[in-house]
């Protein structure tokens, strides 16, 4: 399947590590401009080494704590450089917890990290997306969209919050040939599934192992998934081929994921 993607340009989130990182390749191999956004300039410098060298790849320091900063970031590089067509919005999960133990700050950090930022992201790429006809906006978010995921408060609360962001958005922007896609990842291997993992462990009082095993179980395919598979769908929808694919959420779980 040809999605024809090749010399777009592309804005990745969170793309030093996981489904970002893994994100960041695969539209590096379709032969799309790739630009990736993350706090660490080490691990950007990193990335980008990886990435093929026939593109026009490059990177941007900014911290998702701070939307207004990463969003001016951001108008600079398109300033300077060319608009993207694509937006991949990503960022790293809130702290687990029951959700009766969080903190206003908890929920305040999450809403800024995720959704405002989600948000200034869009307000400064959806004009260029607008002249070129041509636009594609991806959000990596969770299954708690569809159902929420014990000790994961204050992550549940504010993945529903993007998701109606995002619905809200792609009724606003497909005129324009401009699509809003949520994909929802299961348990990935990450860094972030480790640290889940560890954390249930000790709150059950069992191994890191038997807790791996258990949660492996809870998806008919009875593993994890790579974070390159996650990745494969976020480019299919990223391509013309998913043109008429809009305002949807495409759960990536292995089938774990029981509502429809």
């Amino acid at each position: 399947m040809n999605l024809n993607i090749k010399n777009k340009n592309a804005l990745v989130c969170g793309s030093t590590q996981g489904i970002g990182k893994a994100t960041a390749i695969a539209l590096a191999n379709e032969g799309v401009n790739v630009t990736l956004v993350a706090r660490n300039r080490e691990k950007l410098k990193a990335v980008l080494e990886e990435l093929p060298t026939d593109g026009n790849h490059s990177y941007i320091v900014a911290d998702f704590s701070n939307p207004r900063d990463l969003q001016e970031q951001v108008i600079k590089h398109i300033e300077k450089n060319n608009g993207f067509h694509i937006l991949i919005n990503n960022t790293g999960g809130p702290r687990s917890g029951a959700i009766l133990n969080a903190s206003l700050e908890e929920f305040e950090n999450a809403f800024t990290m995720h959704l405002k930022c989600n948000h200034v992201l869009a307000q400064a790429t959806i004009p260029f997306m607008k002249e070129q006809g041509f636009g594609r906006i991806v959000n990596v978010i969770s299954t708690s969209v569809k159902e929420p995921i014990p000790g994961l408060g204050v992550s549940n609360t504010i993945r529903g919050a993007v998701g109606n962001w995002s619905k809200t958005l792609a009724e606003e922007v497909a005129e324009f040939g401009i699509t809003v896609n949520n994909v929802l990842p299961g348990f990935t291997e990450t860094e972030r599934l480790s640290e889940i993992i560890k954390i249930k462990a000790l709150g059950a009082d069992t191994s890191v192992e038997d807790m791996t095993k258990m949660m492996k179980n809870y998806a008919p395919v009875k593993r994890f998934a790579q974070p390159e598979e996650t990745a494969n769908v976020i480019v299919f929808l990223a391509g013309e081929a998913a043109s008429y694919v809009n305002g949807i959420n495409v759960p990536v779980d292995g089938g774990r994921t029981k509502s429809l």
